[in-house]
């Protein structure tokens, strides 16, 4: 398996390169400080594997994760961060990635996970399953008040023109606003949204 580690951190790069290359049947082929390094190390030999830190100069982990699985869909990426948090995990998946792993795990429960990669099975870490199942936050407050109004009237059965006159704004505003809150709150269509709302408002 031939793993690329792409964190901003050199201290980080160069400990996971050591310690990983002890794994049997692991090869650390490179390293790169940010999403941009990644992508070129890409270009030059695709990796197995690239292990993918989120929070970085340039192009974060998240964007790098997209560019990568665009190009490259036989790449497999995973997460490899301090961060666990709900909205991480989820832009994560999203953008393509296979797994979510946490710095804070042992480096051989680490490489056993990723070996698992080659048998299909998922590559999350327990405290990440557990934030994925029982998220400690709640999304609406990703939105701001504004947005939080159009959702409310969203949910009660408005529409589109309706909330419009009620905020004394254009219906356009009202269209581009719903847009911003379902790809917040990652939501298909003001049905979801409006379930989601009266869900976590502890009226369903």
């Amino acid at each position: 398996m031939r793993i690329l580690i792409v964190d901003d951190d050199p201290l980080v790069c160069k400990s996971l390169e050591v310690l990983l290359s002890r794994e049997r049947d692991m090869e650390v082929m490179g390293t790169a400080l940010n999403g941009a390094e990644a992508i070129a190390k890409c270009h030059e030999a695709l990796p197995d594997v690239v292990l993918m830190d989120i929070q970085m100069p340039m192009m974060d982990g998240i964007q790098a994760t997209r560019q990568i699985k665009q190009n490259w869909p036989a790449a497999r990426v995973v997460m490899l961060t301090t961060f666990k948090d709900e909205k991480n995990i989820r832009l994560a998946i999203r953008a393509g990635a296979e797994g979510y792993l946490l710095k804070s795990q042992e480096v051989s429960a680490m490489a056993q996970q990723l070996c698992g990669l080659t048998a299909g099975t998922a590559v999350v870490a327990c405290d990440v399953l557990k934030e994925l199942v029982e998220p400690k936050n709640d999304a609406m407050e990703l939105l701001t008040a504004r947005e939080q109004e159009v959702a409310e009237l969203v949910a009660e059965g408005l529409s589109n023109r309706e909330i419009a006159q009620q905020l004394f704004i254009s219906e356009g505003t009202v269209r581009n606003t719903l847009s911003v809150i379902l790809d917040k709150l990652q939501l298909r269509d003001r049905t979801q949204l409006a379930i989601y709302y009266w869900r976590k408002d502890g009226r369903s």
